[in-house]
């Protein structure tokens, strides 16, 4: 141990003593980052999947997936930068430049990406509330159709031309969502004004009643029909309002059937589903007498002289 201690002074090695050190605390700290950011992100995946488990809908595992994997790098990112701070600080280097540098490049970097930061943000919040799945019919952005991708970046949309639509996150104020829980199939079904329609009610609700018998539409179809009644006079109609509790995304199909059959029904009885009209004038003479004007046998107006 004497000839140990007497080699060490001679050799100089306490001037090794103090890099060593610092060399095994970086390895340390190291070790310990990889470790830590491997345990949170177990823990994050963990949770992950027991929420997703408890999630109804087609799109709820991709969305805890996203959300998961967002956390995953926050919490990697962020340790990171930790266990870099303190191996800088085991160098020797000072930290004060180098954060004022960080702050004066993340200002300008924020000011020239803020539309991007502002996309991820409220990516992140769609994703979290649930306000859009993969296969939702939606409008956002005045873009309507069908929801095919949904990333922190940006929303995939195909309209009914087949279009496709990719709209940043940050674009996105209002979401209207028409895949959610229950739809209203709204009919507006314009009569003549000469019709009684108490008579056209019955009809509408005889359509109404086969069509929701009827074993092909009979599982969209949630409620009987409810008839509003008279919505507006037109100028050649009067317009009647009625609607049907329907399954997510039926709106469309029933709505169609029922027109189709209540036109079908409408010309059974009679029932005139008018067209507009135009009333032709002769104009009047200095009387103030208005003349009609001569009628041909077929229907058409008469030509005089």
């Amino acid at each position: 141990m004497q000839g140990w201690m007497t080699w060490w002074e001679t050799s100089g090695g306490e001037r090794w003593l103090v890099p060593a050190l610092a060399a095994l605390r970086i390895v340390l700290i190291l070790a310990a980052a990889w470790l830590l950011v491997a345990v949170l992100q177990k823990l994050v995946k963990t949770a992950r999947i027991r929420i997703a488990a408890r999630l109804q809908g087609e799109g709820a595992a991709t969305r805890a997936e996203t959300i998961g994997r967002v956390i995953r790098y926050l919490v990697a990112l962020v340790v990171g930068a930790l266990a870099l701070m303190m191996v800088l600080a085991e160098i020797g280097i000072s930290l004060a430049p180098i954060l004022g540098a960080a702050g004066v490049v993340g200002l300008a970097v924020g000011f020239g990406a803020q539309s991007l930061v502002k996309d991820y943000f409220t990516g992140f919040f769609i994703l979290f509330e649930d306000q859009i799945r993969t296969g939702d019919v939606v409008k956002v952005a005045d873009i309507g159709g069908l929801v095919e991708d949904i990333t922190l970046r940006h929303v995939r949309l195909r309209d009914y031309d087949g279009t496709v639509h990719f709209i940043p996150n940050s674009l996105i104020t209002t979401v209207s969502n028409m895949s959610r829980g229950h739809a209203q199939s709204v009919c507006d079904i314009g009569v003549a004004y000469r019709e009684n329609l108490d008579e056209v009610y019955t009809v509408m609700r005889e359509t109404a009643a086969a069509l929701r018998a009827d074993a092909a539409y009979a599982p969209r179809i949630l409620a009987p029909l409810e008839l509003a009644g008279v919505e507006r006079w037109d100028d050649s109609a009067v317009v009647v309002r009625c609607r049907f509790k329907v399954v997510p995304l039926a709106q469309w199909d029933v709505r169609r059937e029922f027109l189709k059959r209540l036109k079908q029904a409408f010309d059974e009885r009679g029932i005139e589903i008018p067209y507009p009209h135009v009333t032709v004038y002769a104009g009047a003479d200095r009387q103030g007498r208005a003349p009609s004007l001569p009628v041909r046998l077929d229907g058409a107006p008469a030509r005089e002289g």
